[in-house]
């Protein structure tokens, strides 16, 4: 049995994972997801870190996903933990000393045009859902969007890239774009919008699973398993509370506002 480790993006916590982590525990894996303290104007890396790194505990056989934003705080745990595996789940991937504030424009990023959050950051996912997802995010207030990177390299541990193919935040071009500049790596693909957890949460256990195996990524077959959007919808709205709608400070748009993840 491994255990998951699994980090939310901007504006997240571990309700982001809600549909995803049922589908790990069901092939027989163990499941952390702390919400990061992305409320607290004190927070930075080292109070992220060492809120997974709680989380964690006597853990072993760690597999460490990082998803959008989560990218930058997944590789310190790797450096503060033995770990089996590190994925980039449609993550930032981070430099050393670069401030998380500076990725977008030293990467490049485009903020998507035209487009709301549902459509940006649950493509393909029924509205109600998607409203669902999205009344559960936080306010991000949190320093360490001003911290350089503290790491000097990224940890030594083997390391994949998984993009989204259905992504319109980070789309599939650029963050092969990304993945080549920064670890030399191709990245793997999964079906799914940017979050991916709730809009094919079965497909990419099957993935996540599936790094497990001694001949890598290879997915098993989906044969009478994949979820209806109908159960989807009765788990998100039986497991998710109206929460008061919260909006990070991370990603900038073009009006000078700011926008999720």
């Amino acid at each position: 049995m491994s255990t998951f480790v699994l980090i939310h993006g901007g504006g997240g916590s571990h309700r982001d994972f809600e549909l995803l982590e049922p589908e790990l525990r069901r092939r027989g894996h163990d499941v952390v997801a702390p919400d990061l303290p992305i409320d607290d104007p004190a927070a930075g890396f080292a109070e992220f870190t060492r809120t997974v790194v709680d989380a964690v505990g006597d853990r072993r056989d760690l597999v460490v996903v990082g998803h959008s934003y989560g990218g930058f705080t997944a590789p310190l745990v790797c450096a503060r933990l033995p770990v089996r595996l590190l994925v980039f789940l449609a993550g930032m991937i981070p430099a050393p000393g670069e401030k998380p504030g500076d990725w977008w424009a030293n990467t490049g990023f485009e903020a998507p045009e035209g487009l709301d959050d549902a459509e940006t950051f649950y493509t393909g996912v029924p509205a109600d859902v998607a409203a669902l997802a999205l009344s559960c995010g936080r306010p991000q207030v949190s320093a360490e969007s001003g911290e350089p990177w503290p790491l000097d390299a990224l940890p030594d541990v083997p390391t994949r890239v998984l993009l989204c193919r259905d992504d319109r935040f980070f789309p599939p071009d650029f963050q092969r774009r990304v993945a080549r500049d920064r670890l030399g790596l191709e990245p793997d693909e999964v079906d799914g919008a940017h979050c991916a957890a709730t809009s094919h949460p079965v497909e990419l256990a099957e993935r996540l699973v599936g790094y497990l195996d001694a001949g890598g990524p290879a997915l098993t077959r989906l044969v009478g398993r994949r979820a209806s959007w109908q159960t989807v919808a009765r788990a998100w709205r039986s497991s998710f509370r109206r929460d008061a709608t919260g909006v990070s400070a991370l990603v900038p748009t073009g009006g000078g506002g700011t926008s999720r993840r």
